[in-house]
């Protein structure tokens, strides 16, 4: 693996302390700006450190509120998190990033690029989310009932969603063999940061619900810059529907589908997707 080290940051940003990561060398040709899924912390994925060191990529990261050394922010809304990004980026001294998310950390990404196309070059959306009211998407077709179910209660609202967190056990069908492959292997680091996520409670957890299924406050139909979307067709936790309607739906996205896996084994075509960002960005 690469000898990179994870630096760790601290900046304050409206009013609240944000921690944030940097992981190779600052003259990198590419920066990215890593969005983390639920219910992780945001620590760049180490997974790629070897592939992103031979390919001339840096990556920026941070604790979405609520999650790790980031304070809480209840009722921030994907757009919200995605500032907080751009205000990453500016303490890094990094002006153009692309921006690049798994599972939840997707429609951040996606934020990101809405909000400051003239920032972000390119967004990598993996096992994400499209929106609660996405005309024509039956939103819950295909996802697993404990996966559904959290989100319904987070549709009911915050409270109803934290007391169904603290009450129910992770269900191991919640992933595919494919999934726990890759957890046991490549992406066992996700083991660590997923830990990190809830160590200090379920803040962080119960707002990226909310944030999910009320208004985004963004319109990621609205994307310009080059979307890549990556998603596995056996995916129980975000159907692949789901990135099929935003590939109708951004003009500027394409989808990768990836037969047979899953929500993390998705993940597997981590230097293929490098290599599309390289390729992106420089054209």
């Amino acid at each position: 693996m690469s000898a990179w080290e994870v630096e760790e940051h601290h900046l304050t940003f409206g009013g609240r302390r944000v921690r944030w990561y940097s992981a190779g060398p600052a003259d990198a040709a590419l920066t990215v700006m890593w969005h983390h899924g639920t219910p992780n912390t945001g620590e760049p994925p180490q997974p790629l450190f070897e592939a992103s060191a031979a390919r001339g990529i840096r990556w920026l990261g941070f604790d979405r509120a609520g999650y790790g050394e980031s304070e809480r922010e209840q009722g921030r809304s994907i757009a919200d998190a995605a500032r907080v990004a751009l205000a990453v980026a500016d303490d890094a001294g990094v002006h153009t990033f692309a921006a690049a998310g798994h599972s939840g950390g997707g429609p951040h990404a996606m934020a990101a690029a809405v909000l400051a196309p003239e920032r972000v070059a390119a967004v990598v959306s993996v096992s994400g989310l499209a929106p609660l009211n996405a005309d024509g998407l039956d939103y819950y077709a295909g996802m697993h009932p404990g996966s559904a179910a959290e989100l319904r209660a987070a549709q009911a609202g915050a409270g109803q969603v934290e007391a169904l967190l603290a009450a129910t056990e992770f269900d191991p069908e919640l992933f595919t063999q494919a999934d726990w492959a890759a957890l046991e292997g490549t992406w066992s680091w996700l083991n660590k940061v997923a830990a990190q996520g809830v160590a200090n409670g379920l803040a962080g957890s119960v707002d990226d619900n909310r944030a999910y299924v009320t208004d985004w406050g963004v319109d990621v139909r609205r994307v310009e810059v080059p979307v890549l979307l990556v998603h596995g067709t056996e995916d129980r936790v975000v159907p692949i529907s789901q990135s099929r309607w935003l590939a109708r739906h951004v003009e500027s996205a394409r989808l990768w589908e990836r037969e047979g896996a899953g929500h993390i084994s998705a993940l597997g075509d981590g230097e293929d997707i490098l290599d599309w960002l390289i390729d992106t960005v420089r054209a």
